[in-house]
């Protein structure tokens, strides 16, 4: 199914070489189609990294309350460029409470000031919406969503945390080196009852665990990708994501302008491919003919097993993935209970959201539901459309009609079962999904408060199968159907016009925000300091930690507006009592700032050989230490929740995403990388101190010497702050991107 090769590759003729002359490397870079896309919106500047302008910006409503609070505390007066806020994750109101619809509220209100696009809950997930109306060949969108992936349609999206879109909202740039690229060479055509998952998944099990990808962006061209429906390739294009590649980008053909035009945007449809001699870094050959049925496994889309196979060794493929749950969760979950007479049994389907819930994949689970039934035992499946003009389509083909006559729920445009929002499966339960994410509690269970449940990822095709086969793992390869019959696509933009509010580039200066009791404004953040002390609050020993570890997602959707609140659920899934150990060091940090010296700090600044006068200047906080952080959503509240409770770095060998590592700079907090050897055992109640930060920083150091008191032992070692950028230094000196903007530094509105 796939191959990699990791030399250097030239497209010529048509195919692809590994023979190419070196020294023509740098140029035949520029032959690329994200370096064109990336020159088109490069402001210039003398230094070696791009500095991006883009097209449009989107959010949801977990997010663009913070964003729109930041930007407005540093001058925000209008949105330079369309910004879309859409409503697909605060969708459900709290029960006995108003918090989400204060929310959307507030969105509302700040699209008529600020003028902006405003799309009412259930009437688009954030992606769908983008494709739908924003996308363009040759353009650039900047979401805070880590799915912010437009490729397919020759787009490139970039997922990011939210102070990135604040930059972009005070008319700032997005900065960083320009990114290698891999070319990803399509071959074949897919067999019936295979589908973009499958491919997908492939693509991670074969890309995440090594970083083959990592950080790079994805070029997918090749003779197979003529083969593919756009909605396969959109599938495809936003589990990218999943590699860990920094963003994707796809030839444009017959099928790309047809859906622009069928969008009615057929002006923003262009040529899009490669130049001859285009050089990438290294490649993917994806091959069409070869893929079939996958399954990712709790607890990662990298998880990468064929459905055959775990269908054919069920307990085998889940005793490892109990196995990951004891590491990860600190509990078991008993996975293999769920074979029956060598069948694996499931509890629960679901088809949702930006990666599954496409017309094409909704039309042939449909297709595979009529030879089935979902019976009345415990198996239920669900579908959500992905939005409102979709859905409407899917009525009007009667394809709606289909799946509720075999037992299907059809529901309202959602990300809920993307995160841990509704859907949950029973305690102990195994449910099958067409999402994007299988990570530990995204299926919304809680195991603290013994409640365990675990998603594995497949294709819509096999979940149907499933489905209508009463919820034994079936493959849609091995089921017997007939493949929908092709129907001339449309869109019907009415529900749009009717409902979503279209104010970009027509902001009302009078018009008043809308505040709810649950939107707090942020906290004052301090400044560096000349030197610095943090203590380990939190030790996590994990491979990988991912954001939903670092804040849950799910059952702290509604307080995403209220920083204090939502800081009171940093790690709470991971390390419940890393929240009281950050405010106790906060308290001592306090009371230093007021000239009384605590204590516990006094007698490790002795250690230290640290004076009173010293200790006047420097700052104290919490730190994390982590192997390596920031796998999974772009959500900046991993990084705000600690600093908010007085983090002050990460210690870490390295970071698992560009964007959590840019929420951390955003946020004042230092990213400390730390070398591998000698490997050091941390400990709770470890203290780092390192002298002359601020010099350091200043003088554009990236090598800091520094001490780690572990008891009585004083321990030297160094600290490193690689690729950190004027800019990123300037903001780390001030505390915070905010206090930078407040400081004049930022911003060219």
């Amino acid at each position: 199914m796939l191959k990699k090769c990791a030399d250097g590759v030239w497209l010529r003729n048509g195919n692809p070489t590994t023979e190419g002359r070196t020294e023509t490397v740098s140029e035949d870079r520029k032959k690329t189609m994200s370096w064109g896309i990336f020159s088109a919106h490069h402001q210039g500047g003398a230094d070696d990294q791009l500095h991006i302008r883009f097209d449009s910006l989107i959010s949801h409503d977990i997010t663009y309350v913070g964003i729109i609070q930041t930007a407005m505390a540093s001058g925000l007066t209008r949105f330079p460029v369309p910004y879309v806020m859409t409503n697909c994750h605060n969708s459900l109101c709290a029960v006995g409470g108003t918090i989400n619809a204060d929310d959307h509220a507030f969105g509302l209100s700040a699209a008529r000031k600020f003028g902006g696009i405003f799309v009412p809950p259930n009437q688009a997930v954030i992606h769908q919406y983008a494709r739908e109306m924003m996308a363009g060949c040759g353009r650039m969108i900047l979401g805070s969503d880590s799915h912010t992936r437009y490729g397919a349609l020759g787009t490139m999206g970039f997922g990011e945390g939210g102070p990135e879109i604040v930059k972009q909202l005070l008319s700032d740039t997005y900065d960083l080196a320009a990114p290698r690229t891999v070319l990803v060479w399509v071959t074949g055509k897919p067999r019936r009852g295979v589908g973009p998952h499958d491919a997908a998944i492939a693509l991670c099990g074969a890309t995440y665990q090594d970083g083959f990808v990592k950080n790079k962006v994805l070029e997918f061209a090749g003779p197979g990708i003529s083969n593919l429906s756009m909605d396969f390739r959109i599938g495809i294009d936003v589990m990218t994501t999943e590699t860990a590649a920094l963003s994707s980008v796809w030839v444009t053909d017959d099928k790309t302008e047809e859906y622009y035009a069928i969008h009615g945007r057929a002006e923003d449809y262009r040529p899009i491919a490669p130049g001859e001699g285009a050089y990438y870094d290294s490649m993917i050959e994806l091959d069409l003919d070869a893929l079939e049925p996958m399954a990712a496994l709790p607890f990662h889309p990298s998880e990468a097993v064929t459905l055959r196979q775990l269908i054919a060794e069920p307990g085998d493929c889940l005793r490892e993935a109990e196995k990951r749950a004891v590491t990860q969760l600190g509990r078991e979950i008993h996975l293999t209970d769920k074979v029956k007479n060598g069948k694996l049994m499931i509890d629960q389907g679901i088809i949702a959201g930006c990666a599954g819930g496409m017309y094409d994949n909704i039309a042939e689970a449909a297709a595979i539901l009529e030879r089935g039934r979902l019976g009345c035992g415990g198996f239920g499946l669900s579908v959500y459309p992905p939005s409102t003009p979709v859905q409407l389509e899917l009525t009007q083909n009667g394809v709606a009609e289909k799946l509720l006559e075999a037992g299907a729920l059809l529901k309202p445009c959602f990300c809920g079962p993307c995160f841990g929002a509704g859907e949950v499966p029973v305690c102990g339960g195994l449910s099958i999904r067409h999402t994007t994410r299988n990570f530990p509690n995204r299926e919304g269970s809680k195991p603290g408060d013994g409640q365990s449940a675990a998603v594995v990822l497949m294709d819509a095709r096999s979940i149907a199968a499933t489905a209508a086969n009463g919820g034994v793992l079936t493959s849609a390869m091995e089921w017997d159907y007939e493949a929908p019959a092709a129907v001339e696509r449309r869109f019907d933009r009415a529900p749009y016009e009717k409902r979503v509010y279209l104010g970009a580039g027509k902001p009302d200066p009078e018009a008043e925000l809308v505040f709810g009791p649950n939107i707090v404004p942020w906290p004052e953040i301090p400044d560096c300091g000349d030197s610095l002390l943090v203590k380990v609050c939190s030790v996590l020993q994990d491979e990988v930690t991912t954001t939903d570890e670092l804040i849950p997602s799910g059952e702290t959707s509604s307080y995403r507006s209220n920083p204090l609140k939502l800081a009171e659920f940093a790690l709470s899934r991971r390390d419940p009592g890393y929240v009281e150990r950050s405010k106790a060091a906060r308290t001592l940090e306090q009371q230093r700032a007021a000239g009384i010296l605590p204590e516990e700090l006094a007698a490790v600044l002795k250690k230290l050989s640290v004076s009173e006068e010293e200790a006047k200047h420097l700052r104290f906080g919490s730190t994390i230490f982590a192997r390596k952080p920031g796998d999974g959503s772009a959500r900046e509240q991993a990084a705000s929740c600690q600093r908010i409770l007085g983090g002050c770095a990460n210690l870490c060998y390295e970071f698992a995403t560009k964007r959590y590592r840019s929420n951390c700079v955003n946020w004042g907090m230092m990213p400390f990388i730390l070398d591998r050897e000698p490997e050091l055992d941390w400990q709770l109640g470890d203290y780092v101190y390192v002298p002359g930060l601020r010099g350091a920083l200043e003088a554009l150091k990236n090598d800091l010497p520094a001490f780690r008191v572990s008891g009585d032992t004083v321990t030297e070692l160094t600290l490193h702050l690689p690729a950190l950028s004027a800019e990123e230094r300037d903001i780390l000196l001030t505390g915070c991107l905010m206090n930078w903007y407040k400081a004049g530094k930022g911003g060219m509105l």
